[in-house]
């Protein structure tokens, strides 16, 4: 039997999703909330909040990416950056 999301509160979906996407190792998912987040706080009224959000965001990754010290997990990304660049940078 389905459950009828649409009777719950925000704060119950949001634990409940959040819940799955734990079990799951959804990471798209919580990507994809990370990318939401500032779209959403300037939604929600707060442009500023929503470009700090913007700059926390960045920061978080690049720390990620400035810690990671292997050489061999960059070696197995370097497709991954390539692709990007191809993708999205000026020529």
């Amino acid at each position: 039997m389905a459950e009828d999301y649409d009777q719950l509160s925000t704060e119950d979906l949001r634990e409940r999703a959040t819940d799955l996407a734990r079990e799951r190792w959804d990471l798209k998912f919580f990507w994809k909330l990370l990318g939401l987040i500032p779209a959403a706080t300037a939604a929600a009224g707060d442009q500023e909040a929503s470009e700090a959000s913007v700059a926390q965001l960045s920061g978080f990754v690049y720390e990620a990416l400035a810690a990671e010290s292997d050489p061999r997990v960059q070696e197995a990304l370097r497709p991954v950056y390539i692709g990007y660049l191809r993708e999205h940078a000026e020529t």
